[in-house]
């Protein structure tokens, strides 16, 4: 068949992205534009300033994407972008203009949820490797500021299907990350400077329990059957759930940092970043005492085998034979390792996207609105943002 030119769309949170790809598997231009400068000083994400960012991008990107893929916007042929989940303002600004693009070209428009873009964040660049066959089921944990969750994948001629097996019941892993590293005064975004932190400190300093789900969940994905004679609903579990929180060891590690008395050296060091325009890494690990980097390193520590214990067990309950691990967490080296090392003690290959495809961006949209182009699976014009949309 022709080659399919889809031009994608991202702005679920704070990044604005514009791709466009070819055929779902070659990236002719991934533009995005970062809004971190923007949200540090509030040391997170503000949904209103998103917003304004995303509406003061858009256009640039898009136009900046279309001149390094060297097209045209008469030779695309379909528009994709983001419906959800995410911040719903955020969401609606790719949206709209997604919608008025579509209209003026005349081309399809197509909705793609940013969970299956992570995923394709892998099949994107496991397309292009030799070894290009996957062996199905495959088991997906997307972990990110926003999200950790684990799901099952298949697919038949070209319909991707997802079956949700694990969630996170509170904090996202990578929201942990984040607020963790506030706490500490360590900076903005915290996942990134945790990572380079840790090298420096000792793992096994600080003993941290994760918490173990003994209990179901009210969100907890399950069958729901009802006869037309029988007023009563008949639920039926789905299978065993591999569920995370993380609000626990936040806690603690606040705990810790009142017990040891580490609040003024917290202070110090906010302040003393706060006067540097833009801090490094190395900065900010000039600023930290041995107590710090220990505790910084044994948090990553239980975080991450938190991460992968209870991906693998999945992995073994349902007989998965690849494991796919993407969202902007997977870019954390000692996850990466500790997967890596793992999965292959029990035989299953394990695959991560590339840098940078594990944050939020266009490409992974395009690529997942691939096997929608070609099963013609379009948007009307009435379609909208879904802030909390699932995946299945």
């Amino acid at each position: 068949m022709p080659d399919v030119y889809i031009l994608g769309i991202e702005s679920s949170c704070d990044e604005t992205g514009a791709a466009v790809v070819c055929s779902g598997q070659q990236i002719l231009s991934n533009v995005v534009a970062s809004q971190i400068a923007t949200h540090q000083p509030y040391g997170g994400v503000v949904p209103e300033l998103a917003s304004r960012e995303h509406l003061r991008s858009i256009v640039p990107v898009v136009r900046q994407a279309l001149i390094e893929a060297k097209q045209a916007y008469g030779s695309l042929d379909a528009i994709a972008v983001t419906q959800g989940p995410g911040l719903a303002g955020a969401l609606l600004v790719g949206i709209s203009f997604a919608k008025a693009l579509a209209f003026a070209l005349e081309k399809p428009l197509i909705a793609v949820n940013h969970l299956e873009g992570h995923i394709h964040a892998v099949l994107l660049e496991q397309r292009q490797s030799a070894n290009s066959d996957l062996n199905f089921p495959v088991l997906a944990l997307v972990v990110s500021g926003g999200h950790t969750h684990l799901y099952l994948a298949e697919v038949q001629q070209n319909l991707w299907t997802y079956r949700n097996i694990g969630h996170t019941r509170d904090d996202a892993a990578g929201e942990a990350f984040d607020k963790v590293a506030k706490l500490l005064g360590l900076g903005y975004p915290g996942g990134p400077i945790i990572d380079r932190l840790a090298k420096h400190g000792d793992p096994q300093a600080v003993k941290f329990q994760i918490s173990q789900m003994k209990h179901a969940d009210r969100r907890d994905h399950k069958q729901r059957d009802q006869t037309q004679n029988e007023a009563a609903v008949v639920v039926k579990d789905a299978g065993p759930h591999f569920d995370f929180s993380y609000s626990g060891i936040k806690t603690a590690v606040l705990r810790y940092v009142e017990t040891q008395n580490m609040k003024p050296a917290m202070e110090a060091r906010r302040a003393a970043l706060a006067g540097i325009g833009k801090p490094l890494v190395e900065d900010v690990r000039k600023l930290c005492d041995r107590q710090t980097l220990n505790l910084v390193a044994s948090f990553q520590r239980t975080m991450v085998n938190d991460l992968v214990l209870k991906t693998l067990s999945a992995a073994e309950e349902y007989n998965v034979r690849t494991l796919f691990v993407s969202g902007g967490v997977a870019a954390n080296h000692e996850l990466r390792t500790t997967f890596e090392r793992e999965a292959a003690m029990r035989g299953i290959p394990v695959f991560f996207p590339s840098h940078a495809l594990s944050t939020d961006n266009a490409a992974m949209i395009a690529a997942a609105a691939f096997p929608k182009f070609l099963r013609q699976d379009f948007v009307s014009m009435e379609f909208s943002a879904e802030a909390g949309m699932a995946l299945r």
